[in-house]
């Protein structure tokens, strides 16, 4: 049976208790955004954008956000220190392994769970 071809796949991982100190590690997170791109098999357009959020102005989302934009799409992180938590969202128009994907963030974060969902995009894009 021949597969559909779809436009895009995304991975999306909710990654619950990490270890301590890695969601306000800033060097930490860019370097997960920067060495996961090779190690799936993706091209980098720009190295990886990580920051900080304003604790004093927004002290419930305290952590960091990253991104970095692929020639395929885009991974983008977010972190909450106070509860450790990270949210991962890979997107990409070339399929990708999702294990390969997980295994690398528990390397990296240690997440005592993780949530994760697989979407399918633009199943309509190709007629």
């Amino acid at each position: 049976m021949k597969k559909k071809k779809v436009f895009g796949y995304e991975l999306l991982l909710d990654c619950y208790n990490c270890k301590d100190g890695v969601c306000g590690d800033l060097a930490h997170c860019y370097s997960y955004l920067d060495k996961l791109v090779a190690f799936i098999g993706m091209t980098k357009q720009e190295p990886p954008t990580v920051f900080r959020t304003d604790r004093k102005s927004f002290p419930d989302k305290a952590g960091l956000s990253g991104w970095v934009p692929l020639v395929e799409s885009s991974i983008v992180i977010h972190t909450l220190s106070k509860t450790n938590f990270i949210s991962i969202n890979v997107y990409s128009c070339k399929e990708f392994e999702q294990k390969k994907v997980i295994t690398f963030t528990k390397k990296y974060f240690k997440p005592k769970k993780i949530e994760k969902n697989f979407l399918l995009r633009g199943k309509h894009y190709y007629k």
